[in-house]
C-alpha cells in the first residue's frame, strides 16, 4: 500500500491505514455522507467517477477521544503487527477487569513497567504527557463538538508526539469532521496526482486548488482520494 503519511514525530505520523486497528467497538458514521457524496458527483468530475466505484463504505468512527489518540502514539513509526504487540502488552499492565485505559491508568504507571511493554522513552513520555493533559483538564473533550477544526488542533498539538497531521487526521476519522484537508499527508497528495494530473508530481498550491472545489466535504473527499490507492477502508 501507498504510503498515506510522512512519518515524523514533529507532524506526520503513519498512515491512516498503519495505525494500529481499533477494538470492536460501537461504530459511528457521519450523518452527511449522502449529502457529500452527491455535491462532490456535482462539483468535481473525478469525484463523480470515484464515489460509485465504492458502494455503500464509508469513514467510520470508533473508540473514545483517548485511546485512539494513545494508540496513535504507540504506532508511530513502527509496523502495524509491532504496534498491536506492544499495544497488547501496555494494555495488560492496567489492573483487569476491565483493563480500560484512562488517563489516571497510564499516570499510574511507572516509567520502567511501561517500558517493560516495548514502548520506547519517548513514547513513555508522550503517553504519559496525553494524560496528564486529559487528567487536568487541557484538553476540552467535552466542548470540542462546539469548537473549531483549529482551536482543537491548538489544543492536540500542545501534547508532546502529536503533530498537525495526527491532529487532522483525529478530526477526521474521530470527530469526523467534514471539512478538513490534511496537505502534509503523502497519500492525498499521491492520489491527487494520480487522478488530477495524470500521475505528475504536484504542489500544495496546486492540492490545495483542487481541494477548494471539495468545501465544504474536504474530509469526504480526501478519503475517497485514499481508496482510489488503497480499496481496504481506511482506519484510525
Amino acid at each position: 500500500m501507498v504510503a498515506l503519511g510522512a512519518l515524523s514525530l514533529l507532524g506526520s505520523g503513519p498512515s491512516p491505514t498503519e495505525m494500529v486497528r481499533a477494538p470492536a467497538t460501537a461504530i459511528v458514521t457521519p450523518g452527511y455522507w449522502d449529502d457529500a457524496c452527491k455535491h462532490l458527483s456535482k462539483r468535481d468530475r473525478v469525484m463523480k467517477k470515484l464515489i460509485p466505484q465504492f458502494g455503500e463504505a464509508r469513514l467510520q468512527s470508533r473508540g473514545d477521544a483517548f485511546t485512539t489518540l494513545a494508540r496513535s502514539i504507540v504506532g508511530q513509526q513502527i509496523s502495524v503487527k509491532a504496534a498491536q504487540s506492544v499495544w497488547d502488552r501496555f494494555t495488560a499492565l492496567l489492573p483487569a477487569p476491565p483493563r480500560r485505559l484512562a488517563p489516571d491508568g497510564v499516570l499510574a504507571l511507572d516509567r520502567p513497567t511501561m517500558r517493560s511493554a516495548g514502548l520506547s522513552a519517548r513514547k513513555c513520555e508522550y503517553l504519559r504527557d496525553l494524560a496528564a493533559h486529559f487528567d487536568s483538564g487541557l484538553v476540552h473533550v467535552r466542548e470540542w463538538q462546539a469548537m473549531d477544526d483549529d482551536a482543537i488542533i491548538d489544543e492536540l498539538v500542545a501534547i508532546r508526539g502529536i503533530g498537525r497531521w495526527t491532529a487532522e487526521m483525529f478530526l477526521i476519522f474521530h470527530l469526523l469532521r467534514p471539512n478538513v484537508m490534511p496537505l502534509d499527508d503523502l497519500g492525498l497528495i499521491k492520489g491527487i496526482s494520480v487522478n488530477y494530473f495524470s500521475g505528475e508530481p504536484v504542489t500544495r498550491a496546486e492540492a490545495r486548488e483542487v481541494g477548494e472545489a471539495w468545501a465544504p466535504f474536504k474530509s469526504v473527499a480526501t478519503w475517497y482520494v485514499w481508496r482510489s490507492l488503497d480499496p481496504l477502508p481506511v482506519e484510525y
